[in-house]
């Protein structure tokens, strides 16, 4: 069972990152600078361009990326048609993947200066605070807790905690029929959390990636993962045969970009990109979650 999963997971293509074929749809530089080289999607399509002549004053985070000459990004790899690596190719796909593009296109920097860091959800923050990455683009919900180490830009796209359960297994249908039941999600991760606090009846194990969750739900192991329902949908059309969702998201998730603390102008530079770029913005989601069948829109940025 878990060599099947392990060949689903190699295709890049499969599931919610499944391409659509799309036109053309540029967005300019925040500041106005003039597009430059267009960066392409896997499917050939200029989802954005590459800004010339970027200046951003006032920004500890810019500073530090033009000193280094490139841009260090924090994200997820274990996450179809949001973060996703692939094993073979080490090429990167996903919703989230071409926003943390977006962004680094907007400042004046092309995939040959990006550098990707996989962070686990337990150690976002720490990286942020420390300089490890320059923002972190990785189904990172918004918290008051999380807003007193660091800040967000955003949100840039929001969604539902939700439960993954084996295909054959009708004793979970909401989260309703979790008590005695063990649940696994990623450590640190709102979902954990969220179970950990609010369902006492609750077991739950902490893993590093959700992939391990789903590995163990396939083996018998856990009863149930839970995450963001967007991240879920992923891993059950991947394994159709042996998973599904199961109910209606019981939260609300809102996800940002973690910044460095106090660098209002990093922040004020993305919250502009996001709100002046719709089409863009659109264009990303079709490319990476169109297939799902959502429906959704572009959430406005909170100042």
């Amino acid at each position: 069972m878990l060599k099947k999963r392990a060949r689903a997971l190699v295709g890049a293509g499969l599931g919610l990152a499944a391409l659509v074929a799309l036109t053309g749809c540029n967005s300019a530089s925040p500041t106005g600078g003039n597009s430059g080289e267009s960066i392409r999607s896997t499917s050939d399509a200029a989802l954005f361009t590459v800004a010339k002549d970027v200046k951003l004053h006032g920004s500890t985070t810019f500073d530090r990326i033009t000193k280094n000459g490139k841009i260090t990004i924090g994200v997820k790899e274990d996450q179809p048609g949001l973060g996703y690596r692939d094993a073979t190719t080490g090429s990167r796909s996903g919703f989230d993947i071409d926003i943390a593009r977006w962004i680094a296109a907007s400042l004046g920097y092309d995939e040959n200066k990006i550098e990707f860091k996989a962070i686990p959800s337990a150690n976002r923050e720490q990286a942020i605070v420390n300089g490890d990455v320059d923002y972190y683009v990785g189904t990172y919900s918004i918290t008051d807790k999380r807003k007193q180490v660091i800040d967000f830009a955003g949100p840039y796209f929001v969604t539902g905690q939700g439960l993954l359960v084996r295909k054959n297994d009708d004793t979970v249908k909401s989260h309703t029929d979790l008590a005695g039941k063990t649940v696994c999600s990623a450590t640190g991760s709102t979902p954990l959390q969220n179970i950990q606090q609010n369902f006492p009846d609750v077991k739950t194990v902490g893993l590093d990636l959700y992939s391990a969750c789903a590995d163990q739900l396939i083996s018998k192991q856990v009863d149930a993962v839970t995450t963001d329902q967007a991240i879920l949908i992923g891993y059950a059309a991947q394994d159709p045969d042996e998973l599904k969702v199961v109910g209606k998201p019981f939260t609300t998730e809102k996800y940002g970009v973690g910044l460095t603390k106090g660098d209002q102008a990093f922040q004020t530079f993305i919250d502009t990109m996001l709100t002046d770029g719709p089409d863009t913005w659109k264009a990303i989601f079709e490319k990476n979650l169109g297939a799902s069948g959502m429906k959704v829109t572009q959430p406005p940025v909170e100042k």
